[in-house]
C-alpha cells in the first residue's frame, strides 16, 4: 500500500464517523460518503452509553464523561396503576443520538465528509477498491468500509442473501421537553430508568439531551421507547402504508404515518399503560415506531471492503448495544489493520476478532426480547419468555454491558 493509504468509508452516521476517526489517528486518508443530502444532527432518540463506548469516545477526542448525557442512580418498574412494583440500583449514562454525533462530528474534517452520496456498487481492481455513486460520481482508495447501516447497499452486494428479518413487534418512540412533564410524573420517571410491562409488551423510558445538547436540569428531554406486538399481515403492512396510499418497505418517514395509526396507538397507551407513561405518550408531539429486525453476517470482509456496525450484524434495541457495538468494530477494524503486516490479513484478523461477538448479541437480544413475539412456536422460546417477564429480570438484563452478560443456552 503507499504510505498513506485512503479509506472510503460509506456512511455518515455514528459508525462511520467512528470508523473515519480511528482511522485518520493510525495515519489513513479517510473520506467518509453519507447517502442523506442534508445534516444528520438531530436524528435519532435515545441511547444506552455503556463503560465500553465512553473510553472509545475519549480514545476519538471527545468528551466522556458525565456531560455526555444524563446520569440516572436507578431503575424502576411500575404497573398498570403507577405504583412502583421493582426498583434496582444501576448507575447509568443515558444520552441522545444528536449529542453523540455533535461530539464525533467536530473530531473530523469536514472538508472530508460528503452528504448526498449515494452509493450504487462497488468495484475491485488489484491493489484499489473504487465506489461508484448513483450520480456517476466516483471514488478510490485502498479500502472501504460499509457503515451504511441495516439498509447496507454495501451489504447487499456481498452477500444478497443476508437480510434483517422481521421480529413479530414494533418499536413505538417520542421525545418529550421536560419541562411539559406534569410534577408528578417528573418526580416519578425523569431521574431514573422506568419500565412498565402490560401483558406481552414492554414500554421503557430515561432522560436524555434536551434540544440544545445540554444534559442541564429543566432542558432535558424524556425519552420512551413501547414496544408492541404486530403481525407482519395485515397489521405491520398497515402501519407502513401512508395517507396516499404507498407502501413503505423496512420503515416510513414519522411525517408519513396516518393519523389513524397514530390514534390507535395513543388509545391503547390510555388503556395499558401507567397513568405517568400515557402522559409521556400524551405529550408527544410526533411519535414514530420501528419495525424490530435483526441481521447476522455470515461474512465481515470481502476483499478490500469491510462492513461494520449495523451493515454487519443488526440487533433488537433490547441489548442496548447499537452504537456500543459499532464504535468497538470501529475500534477493533483499526487496531487490526494497525498490527498487521499487510491489509489482507488485517482485515482476516478484524473478522475473526468480530464476527462471534456480532452474533452474540443478536443471541441476547433475541433472548430478551422472546416474550413479545407474535409467534412463540417452541418450549426453550416459553421458557425463555417467562424468564424475562418479570420486573427483576427485565430490569436486571435490559441494555446492560456486555462484561455483565451470563451464558447464552
Amino acid at each position: 500500500m503507499p504510505a498513506q493509504p485512503r479509506a472510503l468509508v460509506i456512511g455518515g452516521s455514528l459508525g462511520g464517523l467512528f470508523a473515519g476517526i480511528l482511522l485518520r489517528q493510525n495515519g489513513w486518508r479517510v473520506d467518509i460518503f453519507e447517502r442523506v443530502p442534508e445534516a444528520l444532527a438531530g436524528r435519532g432518540a435515545g441511547i444506552v452509553t455503556h463503560p465500553e463506548l465512553l473510553d472509545i469516545l475519549a480514545r476519538c477526542g471527545a468528551q466522556a464523561d458525565e456531560s455526555v448525557g444524563v446520569e440516572v442512580p436507578c431503575r424502576i418498574t411500575l404497573d398498570a396503576s403507577g405504583r412502583p412494583v421493582g426498583e434496582l440500583a444501576m448507575r447509568q449514562i443515558l444520552t441522545s443520538w444528536g449529542r453523540l454525533y455533535a461530539l464525533l462530528e467536530a473530531q473530523f474534517p469536514a472538508a472530508h465528509y460528503h452528504s448526498g452520496y449515494s452509493v450504487e456498487r462497488i468495484e475491485q481492481r488489484g491493489e484499489t477498491v473504487v465506489a461508484c455513486f448513483a450520480d456517476g460520481r466516483r471514488a478510490e482508495g485502498e479500502l472501504l468500509v460499509g457503515a451504511d447501516g441495516i439498509r447496507s447497499t454495501v451489504r447487499a452486494q456481498f452477500l444478497p442473501a443476508a437480510r434483517p428479518l422481521y421480529a413479530g413487534y414494533v418499536a413505538w418512540r417520542g421525545l418529550v421537553e421536560e419541562t411539559a412533564i406534569s410534577p408528578a410524573t417528573h418526580a416519578c420517571l425523569v431521574d431514573r430508568f422506568a419500565f412498565c410491562l402490560p401483558p406481552g409488551e414492554q414500554m421503557l423510558g430515561y432522560p436524555v439531551a434536551g434540544a440544545a445538547n445540554t444534559a442541564r436540569p429543566g432542558e432535558r428531554r424524556y425519552n420512551f421507547v413501547w414496544y408492541r406486538p404486530a403481525a407482519e399481515d395485515p397489521d405491520l403492512a398497515d402501519m407502513l402504508t401512508d395517507a396516499s396510499g404507498q407502501r413503505h418497505d423496512v420503515s416510513i418517514p414519522p411525517p408519513r404515518i396516518r393519523p389513524a395509526v397514530i390514534a390507535r396507538m395513543r388509545h391503547a397507551a390510555e388503556t395499558l399503560l401507567a397513568p405517568q407513561f400515557a402522559e409521556i405518550v400524551r405529550l408527544t408531539r410526533e411519535p414514530f415506531f420501528q419495525p424490530i429486525y435483526d441481521l447476522e453476517s455470515p461474512q465481515l470482509v470481502f476483499g478490500r471492503v469491510a462492513l461494520v456496525g449495523d451493515a454487519a450484524f443488526v440487533a433488537r434495541p433490547h441489548v442496548g448495544m447499537g452504537v456500543t457495538k459499532a464504535a468497538e468494530d470501529a475500534v477493533a477494524l483499526a487496531d487490526a489493520l494497525r498490527d498487521a503486516r499487510g491489509l489482507a490479513s488485517g482485515l482476516q484478523n478484524y473478522e475473526r476478532a468480530r464476527r462471534g461477538f456480532g452474533a452474540k448479541v443478536v443471541a441476547r437480544a433475541r433472548h430478551l426480547g422472546a416474550y413479545m413475539q407474535a409467534q412463540v412456536r417452541t418450549a426453550a422460546e416459553r421458557a425463555m419468555a417467562e424468564r424475562y417477564r418479570t420486573p427483576e429480570a427485565v430490569m436486571r438484563e435490559t441494555a446492560t454491558p456486555a462484561a455483565t452478560w451470563g451464558a447464552i443456552a
